[in-house]
This record gives C-alpha cells, sequence and structure tokens, in this order.
C-alpha cells in the first residue's frame, strides 16, 4: 500500500509539472502570436531553446549587431530563450523612452532570478518602491565628496599593485609576461573590501592564503559566469528551483559565509558607530565615513531620519555582494581592456605618459587627477570602444508605444514612425553597439582615438547615457550608481602604472578574443579553456 500511495504521489506530482509546463508553452505561443514585434524583421533563431542567444554570447564585440542593422535596418527583432522574440532597436530616442521609464520597463525576472541567486537583492536587482528606497539612503555614499574621500585608498592600492610588478620585472633585464587581468582583479578586489565595507581581502599578498570571504566571493563569482541549460531552466520554470544541483549546492555555500561575515562586518559598524557618538543622538547632517557600509548604516542610525527613509538590514546587507561585483569586477576589465589599447596604439600609450609624469607626487588629489585632459580622454574612449558590460535587457509591465526618431519600414512593407510593444515584450538595449555607431562617432568609430573628445559630433548627446554621451554607465534612473567611484579608481591606476612601467602585448593581438557572460572579458583564442586573461609584456619605465 505504501508504495502504491508513494507512485501515485510521483504521478500527481508528475502530471502538475506537465500540466504546468503545457500552460506555460501554450502561453508563450498565444503572447508570440499576438505579439506585435512579429511584424519586424530580423534574423532565425539558430537553436529552439537558445535562439539567437548562443550567437549573441560568443560574438565578438558588437560586430552581430551591427551586422543585423545593415541587414534588417536600425530596429528589428532577434530570438530569445525558448525563441521568443525580443525587440532590438538603435533608435536613441525610443533607448531613452526605456531607461527613463524604469517603472514601466525593468530586469526580466529570469535575469533577476539567475543573478540575485549570486548577488542577493542588492540596489542592481530590486525594483520598484525597494529600489527607490535603497537608492535614496545610497546615493550620498556615491556622491563627489565621499569618493573624494576614498581617492587614498584608490592610490595606496595602485601603488602597492606597482610596487608588486616592480619587484616581478627587478630580476630580468628584460620585460617581463604578466596576466594583467589577474593581477588588476586583486587590485580592485583590495579597493572594495575597503572602501566598500572596511575589510581587508589582502588579496595583492601572494604569500597569503585567499581568505574566507575572499573564496566565497570567487565561487560566486564563477558561477555567475558559466551559462547551461539548467539554470536557465530554472529561471524559466520555477517548479524546477526544487531540483538540487552541484551549481546550487556552491552557491549555497558561498552565500552562508558572505551573509555571516557581512553579519559581524554590519555588527562592528553599528558598534564602532554607537561608541564614536558616546550614546548621543545621531544626526544626519553629522554623518561622515569612508567605507560605504559605514555610510549606510550611519544613515540608517540616524535619529533624524524618518524609519519610513530607512532601508532594513537585511537590505544593507544585500549590498555587500552587489559591491563586490559592481565595484570590482567591471573596473578590473575596463583597466585592462584600457591597458590592452594602448599597447596597440604606443603613440597613444606614450602621450598618456608625458601628461601623467607632469604631475609632481604619485598621489594626487582627486580633483588633480581628474584635471588631466588626455587622461580623461583616454578613460572616455576605453569606456567606449571597450565598454566591460555589452548589453542588458529591460521587459515591458505593460503596453506602450515607443517613441522613434527614425522610422522603420516592417517586413510586410509598412512605414512605423513608433514601435508597438506589448506588456511582456523584453527590449534589448545594445550598450557596445551603440557606443561604436557609424552613425553617431562617424566611420572611425570602431578604432580607438582618444582624440575624438575634443570635439564630438552633435549626434553623440543624443545618447541617453549618465556620463560622457556613452550607453556604458546606462541611464534614467537606474542608471550606475557607482559610476564616479569607477572613474576615479581606473584614473588612479592608469596613472599609477603608466608612470612606472611601458607595456606591450604578449601574443599577437590576432589571438585576443572577448568572451561575455555578464562581463566581458579578454580571453586567448588558442587557449583551448578559454580561460579569461591578458598576458602583456611589462617593465620598467625609464626616465631620459
Amino acid at each position: 500500500m505504501s508504495a502504491f500511495i508513494h507512485w501515485k504521489i510521483i504521478l500527481s506530482a508528475s502530471s502538475v509539472l506537465v500540466a504546468f509546463g503545457c500552460w506555460k508553452l501554450g502561453a508563450r505561443v498565444w503572447r508570440q502570436l499576438r505579439s506585435p514585434l512579429r511584424a519586424l524583421p530580423g534574423p532565425k533563431g539558430t537553436s529552439w531553446i537558445y535562439g539567437n542567444m548562443g550567437d549573441i554570447f560568443n560574438a565578438e564585440n558588437s560586430v552581430l549587431h551591427e551586422q543585423w542593422v545593415k541587414e534588417y535596418g536600425t530596429t528589428l527583432k532577434y530570438k530569445g530563450f525558448f525563441y521568443t522574440d525580443r525587440l532590438f532597436t538603435m533608435d536613441t530616442r525610443a533607448l531613452n523612452h526605456v531607461l527613463t521609464h524604469s517603472s514601466d520597463y525593468q530586469k526580466p525576472s529570469q535575469v533577476r532570478y539567475n543573478l540575485s541567486r549570486i548577488l542577493g537583492e542588492g540596489v542592481l536587482f530590486v525594483e520598484g518602491a525597494q529600489h527607490r528606497q535603497q537608492r535614496r539612503i545610497m546615493n550620498p555614499a556615491f556622491g563627489p565628496a565621499q569618493i573624494r574621500a576614498l581617492t587614498d585608498i584608490f592610490f595606496s592600492k595602485s601603488i602597492k599593485l606597482r610596487d608588486v610588478w616592480s619587484t616581478m620585472t627587478a630580476s630580468s633585464e628584460h620585460a617581463i609576461r604578466i596576466d594583467v587581468m589577474g593581477w588588476l582583479s586583486k587590485m580592485t578586489l583590495d579597493v572594495i573590501g575597503l572602501a566598500g565595507f572596511n575589510y581587508e581581502f589582502d588579496a595583492l599578498n601572494s604569500n597569503e592564503k585567499p581568505n574566507e570571504l575572499n573564496q566565497a566571493f570567487s565561487v560566486m563569482f564563477s558561477a555567475g559566469q558559466r551559462v547551461s541549460l539548467l539554470p536557465i531552466l530554472k529561471a524559466w520554470i520555477p517548479l524546477l528551483r526544487w531540483i538540487p544541483s552541484d551549481r546550487d549546492r556552491k552557491i549555497d555555500m558561498a552565500q552562508n559565509t558572505m551573509n555571516r561575515i557581512g553579519r559581524q562586518l554590519l555588527s562592528d559598524a553599528k558598534a564602532a558607530i554607537t561608541a564614536s557618538y558616546g550614546g548621543g543622538l545621531i544626526e544626519k547632517s553629522s554623518l561622515q565615513g569612508r567605507d560605504l557600509l559605514s555610510l549606510l548604516v550611519r544613515a540608517n542610525m540616524a535619529t533624524d531620519i524618518p524609519e519610513s527613509q530607512k532601508i532594513s538590514d537585511e537590505d544593507v546587507l544585500a549590498q555587500v555582494p552587489t559591491f563586490l561585483v559592481a565595484g570590482h569586477e567591471t573596473t578590473s576589465t575596463a583597466t585592462t581592456w584600457a591597458l590592452y589599447a594602448l599597447c596597440l596604439r604606443p603613440d597613444i600609450q606614450t602621450k598618456l605618459r608625458e601628461e601623467l609624469l607632469t604631475v609632481e607626487t604619485d598621489t594626487p588629489s582627486m580633483d588633480e587627477l581628474m584635471a588631466l585632459p588626455y587622461l580623461d580622454a583616454v578613460v572616455r574612449e576605453t569606456l567606449r570602444v571597450h565598454a566591460p558590460v555589452p548589453s542588458t535587457v529591460r521587459i515591458a509591465m505593460k503596453d506602450d508605444i515607443l517613441p522613434l526618431d527614425t522610422p522603420f519600414t516592417d517586413k510586410y512593407g509598412v512605414v512605423h514612425t513608433g514601435i508597438k510593444i506589448s506588456k511582456g515584450d523584453p527590449i534589448f538595449i545594445p550598450i557596445l553597439a551603440i557606443n561604436r555607431s557609424e552613425a553617431i562617432w562617424g566611420t572611425d568609430a570602431k578604432e580607438f582615438n582618444p582624440d575624438r573628445w575634443t570635439s564630438l559630433p552633435e549626434v553623440a548627446s543624443q545618447v541617453p547615457g549618465v556620463w560622457g554621451h556613452l550607453l556604458t554607465f546606462l541611464g534614467g534612473p537606474r542608471a550606475c550608481i557607482g559610476y564616479r567611484f569607477s572613474l576615479v579608481e581606473m584614473k588612479a591606476l592608469l596613472f599609477t602604472l603608466l608612470r612606472a612601467f611601458e607595456f606591450e602585448l604578449a601574443v599577437p593581438a590576432s589571438d585576443i578574443g572577448k568572451k561575455s557572460t555578464i562581463v566581458q572579458r579578454p580571453i586567448l583564442l588558442s587557449d583551448p579553456e578559454n580561460k579569461n586573461q591578458l598576458p602583456l609584456l611589462v617593465k620598467p619605465y625609464r626616465r631620459p
């Protein structure tokens, strides 16, 4: 009898799963048949499961998107996971509408599920009122005054990296091969540890074993970089999330470690703040601090801020993995691509170094650093040509019509001055394709040319980005909250390293490719394991 009941339960559960799957499939087919995106031209999918997504992940830079635009025009559709239609548009007016109406165009629930498994419910992934509340209390922590206070951390860790490389190169009369991407990642991890929550990763100390939080972060980030079928299916079919996997087990263990250490850091910050104020009233105007976590805790503890404007301890803790990824990997990747670009153009490398050597100190202030015009142009051009995050996606939360600067013709020959959108339609944001668009930047759009920033095309002002007429940091209410942090840190790194070293490629340029998951990082095409790396030949710079 017990065996009969056991099989009856299994069959019932299986029937529910099959019924749910059929319902989801039917709903998807019905929505596809009704979607106004059906009329758009576009490429056929190469897989019924992955659509065109495999092509997008494997494409070099924005080459695939540029091919689509040449063949189908600036507004088209492509196939997403499970062959669903997605809107792709290069029209800056339409993209501005999507980015500025962030409540109407949110991150897809599938994306939020997969990324929140790794990064938690931080400011990057929450939506609606929860996002507005987190953002409101976090904004002061990323203002100019706070970044100015963190600049010495950027330089101290940049100088430590410089000294490590100086030791490595001192033993050779010739340039030595260094994987600069790996070292830059260690440096930015050390920076976000101290600047983010007053925690010393000590990643640049190669003699020390990675500490517990460092190891947990490595597990989480590695999991986020791997794209496989089961996590995709779990994102689309919630019932499958009950199926255990080795990936889930590792993520859960790493999350437990990060939460435990995060709670201790939170407790320490509260205790330090209470002690510093001697039990008196804590006012918002008196809030001073250096690391971002302490600033959030101080704001939460302020007695002159209404409770309704504060965030919970859980929301504060959720920012720890968010700080780690958003404040670490993107900056190290962008700096890696800057060194790559400077290797391809040694004349630009020399010109930049000459400007940097005019500064008499190794540790200029933030204002002095930001006043260097050619450094600024090199950073802008790097973030244009080599945006670390090449694209993102939003989903329509209601029916809408996207306004257009440029009308398009659908596959039936009808001209449209707007794009009809149905609730649930995904919209692709082609960050890198916009940054490298010849229609915006001219015929040399794909070339690395910092001099272009002395006289920009007028049309560049239409790009709806929060900084530099670029989409690199997005725009609107959900623009990157930490863009100032990233810019100053990247400039401090380049300032320190270019004054000390000369760089050349250690392999032919044709062997260097790009691999995308969340962040687009370099690989060696000759490496069968496709390991992320950028080997350069590094030698000390000798002043004439």
